[in-house]
């Protein structure tokens, strides 16, 4: 079957072909860097390069990929902070009005879980949650075989949750998830690390949470100690989703993704130390399978929600 995805983020936002049978094949795509505070300019922008490829390869079902605040039930975008100007955009509606097509509007955490779940690291599980672990930290929940998005398509939003009363403030508030478990949170771990060790070698340059991972494989002390911070706090909050969803397995994206090497060692020491036995003895941890590839495939995950 045909289906269309569209992926609207912060940075670029994407409209993909796909078919689906007993795989993917994507069979087109074509993208462009978002502007900011124009909703309705990106919407044009996205029907003028989704509408060629309808008439191409025929109808076919419309899934929407974005960050949250989202009500998923009634297709509506509610202002997601990477989105300046996106308030209210009842973005279902115009696809649908637009193309005569269905269209489905995922939480781009939950669309990024399906695609994990049908194509990449979740394969054949009933129960799975992924976490994306990239400039955020949240979590979609694939349970008894199906999405659970919770009462208005927030569920999952585990990087809110305070993991202790000392850190940097994320998602609004100090020493949750996020601020140890994202690309930005260890940024700041790093930075903090620069301010009590001003002439370690990590002070000579720019503070990401790539460096950080770079200069930890070639030793530096400082740098490896945030990053194993970083993986005793995933394995405390991985031992408490072990604990309250049973899950099979786990699958990780973004710095999770290239950097576990770093990270292991410490999160499993967390989740020996922390998890029931019988919880923990039947959930693996794995990094995400599809990579930088994973907007596309979210969006076509969600047109196979409709």
């Amino acid at each position: 079957m045909i289906y269309y995805g569209i992926d609207i983020g912060g940075t670029k936002c994407a409209v993909t072909a796909a078919q689906v049978g007993e795989g993917i094949s994507i069979l087109e795509k074509q993208a462009f860097p978002t502007p900011k505070n124009n909703p309705d300019g990106v919407l044009d922008k996205l029907y003028a390069l989704l509408a060629p490829m309808k008439e191409k390869y025929g109808q076919g079902n419309i899934g929407i990929s974005c960050g949250g605040p989202l009500d998923e039930s009634k297709g509506i975008v509610l202002g997601p902070p990477n989105l300046p100007g996106w308030e209210h955009v009842e973005i279902v509606r115009f696809f649908e009005e637009k193309t005569g097509c269905r269209a489905k509007l995922l939480n781009d955490a939950n669309a990024s879980a399906l695609a994990e779940w049908h194509f990449g690291g979740g394969r054949n599980s009933q129960n799975m949650i992924f976490l994306t672990f990239g400039t955020g930290f949240g979590a979609g929940l694939i349970l008894n075989g199906k999405l659970y998005s919770g009462t208005n398509g927030n569920a999952g939003e585990v990087g809110h949750v305070r993991m202790s009363l000392q850190g940097t403030v994320h998602y609004g508030k100090k020493g949750s998830w996020e601020s140890f478990c994202s690309g930005s949170g260890i940024a700041d771990l790093g930075k903090e690390a620069v301010k009590k060790y001003p002439h370690c070698a990590l002070a000579q340059g720019e503070i990401t949470a790539k460096r950080i991972a770079e200069l930890a494989r070639e030793g530096d002390t400082v740098c490896k100690a945030i990053y194993r911070r970083s993986g005793q706090m995933l394995g405390k909050g991985l031992a408490v989703l072990m604990d309250v969803l049973n899950p099979e397995v786990i699958v990780i994206g973004g710095v999770y993704m290239r950097s576990h090497d770093l990270l292991d060692p410490a999160m499993y020491r967390e989740i020996q130390k922390e998890a029931l036995p019988f919880t923990a003895s039947v959930c693996r941890v794995v990094p995400a399978v599809l990579s930088e590839n994973i907007g596309d495939f979210a969006a076509i995950s969600a047109a196979m929600e409709v």
